[in-house]
């Protein structure tokens, strides 16, 4: 089965050989995937390294059903956006494989959630519908098991209590949590953790001025009394998710890999600390398209780890429109 062996990858040439049959399976079963594919003239039959896979713009998740074979959808995410913007839509045909994923992926990089007490400030995210961001906090809180486990909206004062509670009785914890709402509680509370780990999910969404990450994380990491803020990357057309223990260096699980591309050139690559665009293998989205050429920015420190930087300025991803018009 293709999910079991997604999920044992070993090596980089067990995940270069899975990543090739992928991008096969998506070429034969992914029409969107595959009318994009032809424009570069890229097929199974000229591909034989990752660097020749082409990525689909996320664009395309904004006015196109990406989706490979004829499963209907179990659920639809949908990612957030201004007022009057196109959101993008993912149309989920197995929803146990994002399960398995974001599970997997968490328990390599934090243990168990049996283990700590998951705290959610998600205002933003619990505001609106289809949120895979929600989905998967909502999961991770009842694994927990912990009464204490939960989402907070609007009640800063209820979380300031339970986040020092929990911390001087020497509880793990974890606090999950938007960046405009995390600088809220420490605009408004003063915290000293010595056992929380704060993460934050990125994202102003309108509320607050935007903030480089170095920016962010040193206000929060003062306000929480905590050396390294964590962060997830992750994105509503993905179904994995990269993490970072602080300094915005962020690890990816064995079935997901980050290449940097040229920002003027989409079909180049760039070495090691050089800056460009992203674009995301995700071999757990084989039902939708694991090839992603993504609109942030970001540079490779070594083969797993890469710095994520920011959004390029303009919306879309030069010389990668192609069928978008």
């Amino acid at each position: 089965m293709l999910s079991e062996r997604i999920f044992n990858i070993s090596n980089q040439k067990n995940f270069n050989e899975i990543a090739l049959e992928v991008f096969s399976y998506q070429f034969q079963q992914n029409k969107v995937y595959r009318e994009f594919c032809e424009l570069l003239n890229r097929n199974p039959g000229n591909v034989a390294t990752l660097e020749e896979i082409p990525f689909l713009p996320i664009e395309f998740f904004k006015k196109k059903k990406v989706v490979s074979g004829t499963n209907s959808e179990e659920i639809i995410f949908t990612s957030s956006g201004t007022t009057g913007a196109t959101t993008s839509k993912h149309y989920v045909t197995n929803l146990k494989v994002y399960e398995q994923s974001f599970l997997k992926a968490f328990e390599i990089f934090y243990g168990k959630p049996e283990e700590m007490v998951v705290l959610a400030l998600l205002p933003s995210y619990l505001e609106r519908q289809g949120s895979s961001l929600i989905y998967m906090a909502d999961r991770l809180i009842k694994l927990s098991k912990h009464p204490e486990s939960g989402f907070y909206l609007n009640d800063l004062e209820s979380l300031q209590n339970k986040l020092t509670a929990l911390d001087k009785s020497e509880k793990k914890t974890l606090l999950l949590g938007v960046s405009f709402a995390l600088l809220d509680l420490v605009e408004n509370y003063d915290f000293n953790l010595k056992n929380t780990t704060i993460m934050e999910t990125g994202g102003m969404k309108g509320r607050r001025k935007e903030m480089i990450r170095e920016e962010l994380h040193q206000v929060l990491s003062k306000g929480f009394g905590i050396e390294k803020i964590h962060s997830e990357y992750g994105m509503t057309e993905l179904l994995s998710q990269a993490y970072s223990k602080g300094d915005g260096i962020f690890n990816t699980p064995p079935w997901m890999k980050i290449l940097i591309r040229d920002a003027e050139d989409a079909l180049s690559y760039l070495p090691a600390h050089k800056t460009g665009g992203i674009n995301v293998i995700d071999l757990a989205n084989f039902n939708s398209c694991s090839f992603i050429a993504t609109q942030d920015l970001g540079r490779k420190i070594q083969e797993n780890q890469t710095e994520i930087l920011g959004r390029f300025d303009n919306s879309d991803i030069r010389g990668c429109n192609l069928l978008l018009l």
